[in-house]
């Protein structure tokens, strides 16, 4: 039977289930990447799992997210990450580096390879070819460890890419368009594959661009095929030994076919506070625009930055403006070091930031109040830059060099009308330095894991109950994001620290919610969480799932609740439950009383009759859990279950 490259991955690696979509399968990995913020407690779980090495074919530990060294905090974490990775047979990419998913496109991604990594942006490996899925640090340190990694098998989406991009117009306003037609909800269970004529035309890190915000779509991940300009990137880096051929075969089927012609794309921005509120360029210009920043894992390679210099050079940026830069990798840093381009850069009065993930995670340039801010990364959710009144847009990085100049909103073809479009080749040989890849010795070697004070163990969690009765702890409304539920910025060093991470629970949202739900706890009540739509959309920080478990919550209800949060949700014994009737959410309000009675039993069926003492209600909700996934909420997570059958083995 005809396949589409999707098919034909996952079916290479499937060890579990049938290839039925909708239905629960168990894959082989064979590549993980972890980064600082998230790869602490992956590899505290991967130790409490008691596995005595890594048994994939490479596992990567990146820092690039915690770098703002304010105290011991995040130093003492890279130390702990630096000798458990030789300890365990994990590379140990250290600080200055570079970000996570450019590097790994760079130096270890391969096509046809399975990539599984404790970061949403993951799926930037799909443009090399791979299946690179984003997921909890837990599901990470089983997978690292030799286990399968679990997913319902996809529906896949063409996109059918037809043409050629205009000049102005990039890779960021083909995802941009993509979001607009399928929004940034609804998506869960899905894959979408790119193809037709036009994907010939775009090189592999525009490719990467355009993957990587699949995580904003909501779909499980994204890929391209791997062809010659493939094969051309791979030699570039050295690495043209891991390349391998992958292609839908021509009869292949789809659940839908959306037909994208790149020759019709205008320059696009995702306006505030979501990357599905697109507009094009050309409608909102004008705005005054007080930052620009341009790099972040989506638009940092070495194409990117030499079409930003391009733009700039001979140059100056609008006297209003503060223009950062921040490349991808130290790769691309020391290239357009070495050719000039980024004394263009500066020259026209940037600022040059670390190679890390810095402003778009909110840990560094935070905007005035007020201000627009001009972003080429991928996410610009409300408050995520550490400023609540700033209004951010996503744009490409020629539009970003264009407003930089303009000082203003402006559709990047017409204010650069008068210039040729520069033309960027891509390099025959790229420079390749692994100095600061620290790789694990290849005979076991006795090594002492550095663990300092803010390092600590994963937190226990009870078996769930046989009957639930809880509080409403707070609700919440549509599109809560994991960065609304644990803030990253400055609170990011405390990650290795449930009980002091804990405290900023819902922060923005209710200061008051961390004391008041550990007071429930202490009680004997089960804190309970209310929400409306796509509840977890965004990062995949299982501390929004880790935190809340610690302060007593049993059970999330919402309307509707994203792929990797729900899986979190599971994986620390909390159950992620969806209201029947959506309308039933308006009947819930915070400090409610609810019961249900025999949970188990409900789990079970799959549906859960919620009373509400409050209010004398009662409300069916679903819970829509594999026979797996019901085995680890009901032992109270997965490193219980875990720990229970080693036991019993």
């Amino acid at each position: 039977m005809p396949k589409n490259i999707v098919q034909k991955i996952l079916d290479d690696h499937l060890v579990e289930g049938q290839p039925v979509a909708g239905l629960e399968v168990g894959i082989k990995i064979d590549q993980t990447l972890t980064q600082d913020a998230t790869g602490t407690m992956a590899y505290l779980q991967f130790e409490a799992l008691g596995f005595e090495k890594v048994k994939t074919e490479v596992s990567v530990s990146y820092v690039d997210h915690n770098t703002i060294q304010d105290g011991f905090e995040n130093a003492d974490d890279h130390k702990y990450l630096e000798t458990v990775a030789q300890k365990y047979g994990i590379c140990f990419s250290r600080p200055g580096n570079g970000i996570c998913h450019q590097l790994h496109l760079e130096r270890f991604g391969c096509p046809g390879k399975t990539l599984l990594g404790s970061d949403s942006h993951t799926p930037t490996g799909g443009g090399l070819g791979m299946i690179a899925v984003g997921a909890g640090g837990l599901d990470v340190a089983v997978a690292m460890g030799g286990g399968p990694f679990y997913l319902s098998y996809p529906k896949v989406i063409k996109i059918d890419l037809q043409g050629k991009l205009s000049p102005w117009v990039s890779a960021k306003d083909v995802v941009l368009k993509v979001l607009e037609i399928l929004s940034t909800k609804g998506n869960v269970g899905v894959v979408v594959e790119y193809g037709g004529k036009g994907v010939e035309t775009l090189s592999v890190p525009e490719r990467a661009t355009i993957a990587n915000m699949g995580a904003e779509l909501g779909v499980t991940t994204s890929v391209f095929p791997s062809d010659n300009l493939t094969r051309a990137f791979l030699k570039a880096q050295g690495r043209d030994g891991c390349f391998k051929p992958v292609a839908a075969d021509d009869d292949a089927s789809y659940d839908r076919i959306i037909h994208v012609d790149l020759s019709a794309l205008e320059p696009l921005a995702a306006t505030p506070h979501s990357p599905g509120n697109v507009k094009r360029l050309a409608e909102i210009a004008g705005t005054k625009v007080q930052q620009v920043c341009i790099g972040s894992c989506t638009n940092s390679s070495y194409r990117d930055l030499m079409l930003v210099a391009g733009i700039l050079r001979g140059k100056k940026i609008a006297p209003h403006v503060s223009l950062a830069l921040a490349c991808g990798s130290r790769q691309v840093l020391e290239m357009i070091g070495r050719n000039g381009a980024l004394a263009d850069i500066i020259s026209a009065g940037a600022r040059v930031m670390e190679n890390a993930c810095g402003f778009c995670i909110g840990n560094s340039l935070a905007p005035a109040t007020g201000s627009v801010s001009v972003r080429t990364n991928n996410r610009n959710f409300f408050g995520r830059t550490g400023t609540e009144s700033a209004q951010v847009f996503l744009v490409s990085p020629e539009a970003a060099a264009a407003c930089a100049l303009a000082g203003e909103l402006v559709d990047p073809a017409k204010f650069l009308s008068g210039q040729k479009y520069p033309v960027v080749d891509m390099p025959d040989k790229f420079l390749i330095d692994d100095s600061l890849i620290v790789r694990p010795p290849e005979k076991t070697a006795k090594v002492e894991i550095v663990r300092g004070p803010n390092i600590g163990a994963p937190p226990s969690n009870d078996e769930y109950p046989m009957a639930l009765s809880g509080v409403v702890a707070i609700c919440l409304k549509d599109k809560v994001t994991t960065d609304d539920i644990m803030p990253a910025g400055s609170r990011m060093k405390y990650r290795s620290n449930i009980p002091k991470y804990a405290e900023f629970v819902f922060e923005r949202e209710d200061k008051t919610f961390p004391s008041r739900a550990m007071e429930n706890k202490k009680k004997g009540l089960h804190n309970i969480i209310v929400a409306g739509e796509s509840y977890g959309q965004g990062s995949s920080r299982e501390h929004a799932a880790i935190c809340p478990m610690y302060l007593g919550v049993k059970m999330v209800v919402a309307k509707s609740i994203e792929r990797i949060h729900k899986a979190n949700l599971v994986n620390f014994g909390i159950v992620p439950a969806l209201f029947a009737n959506p309308a039933d959410y308006e009947s819930i309000k915070q400090g409610d009383l609810l019961e249900v009675k025999d949970a188990y039993t409900g789990i079970e069926k799959g549906e859960l009759s919620l009373a509400n003492s409050s209010t004398g209600a009662v409300i069916v909700l679903k819970v829509d859990l594999s026979e797996r996934q019901k085995q680890i909420v009901l032992a109270g997570g997965l490193i219980n279950l875990t720990r229970s059958r080693t036991k019993a083995g």
